[in-house]
């Protein structure tokens, strides 16, 4: 078996536990905690047995699964899926400890089957980025929205059936449009070969000669699929809603991994197997990410919101990766890979420190808080640490990855560059402004100050009661430190992350530049 393979069934054995540990709450954390760090542990060797100078798909396992149509199970990763799966591996264990601090479940819901939904979502999103079937991407690139829908509509807030049902039928629209071109594929294999197939490797080698005409159209059914769950503007108006609504740990697998199923199917699919179709659209594309960039990033300076802040600013970050990726130079797409991985690092990070800001007001408008740093003094570094990653500080994850994708993309699209580059100014001022209102100045807001209380104290609405605002306790702690720890580390050696990136760049930018 290899670490793939475990690396999906492990939280699927996980999920089957917990469901028969439904009225224990307790145990149900303990488990899913524990399942969750082996799966991170999992990882390590995974990454050590990989060779990026080797071939380009390692740990590749087989099975026939439909073979009349040459459908296989089959698994395999490269740079870049690693890189995915090494930070779901990492995220899915705060996202387990954000329960009971950042968040709270419904009335009547138990803890065990939201973590058994959490871990069936870590599995699927691992084999997501594993695939190297399109059929099976795709039966999986759909199975993976039920987790999250449950996820949403049965632990969210006030509108969460509005939210999952959104986000549902966005996702849900887009992989039935990319089925389409994948069947396309399909038929120009059949063609050239005399029998179809869905290995990906094979397609790459034949549907990359189709006339561009047909190119376009296969692209277009795979791009819109990736835009919306990417998302890119102006396929994006599902995020905001599931983020508002999704529990803090849900909105970092959204925020985090969930929307990076996109912008690596650009990077798997769009670019090696429609590479006349993806210079053609190029501008089309880097069009609509300099809007996302400027879009995510005006918007995010007028939300009231903390949690479509968060999103906001997720869409300007997508605006930066998919400049990057279709700029087609090696730095501006190892930028671009360089910036999942780290977007998923700050904003998760974010999210999380909103959470526990929310928590302890019981509101999520911006204008209930302020002056918190006076009482809650570790949780203001901690939001400043993961402020300043999200709008790219030197010295913290995120500059390296910004600074490739504008550097990468001046090469070729110069204005594109120099227009994204003004999102860097924006987020200085949304990112500053909200640690302003929440932070700085004397102890104010309804959240913090309710009536009968003083400084450092809050009204919780449910109770009627009066509650003391502390700090950040141990086990908070214990829950950022690691991001603290990767946030600072990739910002100054990020050497191992672009070694392990680099030739599966090379070997995607080759497969574009050799194409009809």
């Amino acid at each position: 078996m290899t670490w793939v393979l475990a690396l999906i069934l492990l939280p699927l054995v996980g999920a089957l536990v917990l469901c028969g540990l439904r009225k224990n709450d307790r145990t149900a954390m303990i488990v899913a905690l524990t399942f969750s760090i082996v799966e991170f542990l999992l990882m390590i060797p995974m990454w050590a047995s990989y060779h990026p100078s080797g071939d380009r798909l390692q740990q590749t396992s087989s099975v026939d699964w439909i073979p009349t149509f040459g459908v296989h199970i089959s698994f395999g990763i490269d740079g870049i899926a690693l890189i995915m799966i090494a930070v779901i591996t990492f995220l899915v264990p705060i996202v387990i400890g954000a329960l009971g601090t950042a968040d709270k479940l419904p009335e009547g819901r138990s803890a065990g089957g939201y973590l058994a939904l959490i871990l069936v979502q870590q599995a699927l999103t691992i084999a997501v980025f594993a695939a190297t079937d399109v059929f099976l991407f795709y039966v999986l690139f759909e199975i993976m929205l039920i987790p999250m829908y449950f996820l949403i509509g049965g632990y969210g807030g006030a509108n969460r059936q509005y939210a999952a049902v959104k986000f549902f039928l966005y996702s849900f629209l887009g992989g039935l449009i990319m089925l389409a071109s994948a069947i396309g594929a399909y038929s120009i294999a059949a063609d050239k070969l005399g029998k179809g197939t869905f290995d990906w490797a094979t397609l790459v080698t034949v549907v990359r000669d189709a006339p561009t005409g047909t190119q376009i159209w296969l692209f277009l059914g795979f791009f819109l699929a990736f835009a919306i769950k990417a998302p890119l503007v102006p396929f994006h108006t599902w995020l905001p809603d599931a983020a508002k609504e999704a529990p803090i740990g849900v909105a970092v697998l959204i925020v985090g991994v969930l929307d990076k199923v996109g912008t690596f199917g650009f990077l798997r699919y769009c670019l090696p197997m429609f590479p006349a179709a993806s210079k053609t659209l190029a501008p089309l594309v880097l069009i609509l990410a300099v809007i996302g960039v400027l879009y995510g990033s005006i918007l995010a300076a007028g939300q009231q919101d903390l949690k479509r802040f968060v999103a906001y600013v997720s869409i300007a970050h997508f605006g930066f990766i998919a400049l990057g990726i279709f700029a087609f130079t090696q730095q501006a797409t190892v930028g671009s890979v360089t910036y999942m991985l780290n977007h998923s690092l700050a904003t998760g990070m974010l999210i999380v420190v909103l959470g526990f800001v929310m928590a302890r007001g019981g509101s999520t408008r911006i204008s209930d808080y302020g002056g918190m740093y006076k009482v809650t003094p570790l949780l203001g570094g901690m939001l400043l640490i993961a402020g300043l990653s999200t709008l790219s500080l030197p010295g913290t994850n995120s500059f390296v990855s910004e600074f490739l994708v504008l550097l990468g993309s001046f090469e070729t699209e110069p204005v594109y560059a120099i227009l994204a580059s003004v999102g860097m100014v924006l987020a200085a001022v949304y990112v500053l402004w909200l640690y302003q209102r929440l932070m700085t100045g004397p102890v104010r807001g309804d959240a913090l100050v309710g009536a009968g209380g003083g400084p450092g104290t809050a009204i919780a609405p449910e109770l009627g009661a009066k509650k003391t605002i502390k700090d950040l306790g141990a086990k908070e702690l214990a829950m950022l430190v690691p991001l603290v720890v990767l946030i600072i580390g990739l910002g100054f050696y990020p050497k191992p992350v672009l070694d392990t990136v680099g030739p599966s760049v090379q070997a995607t930018l080759s497969a574009v530049q050799g194409g009809h």
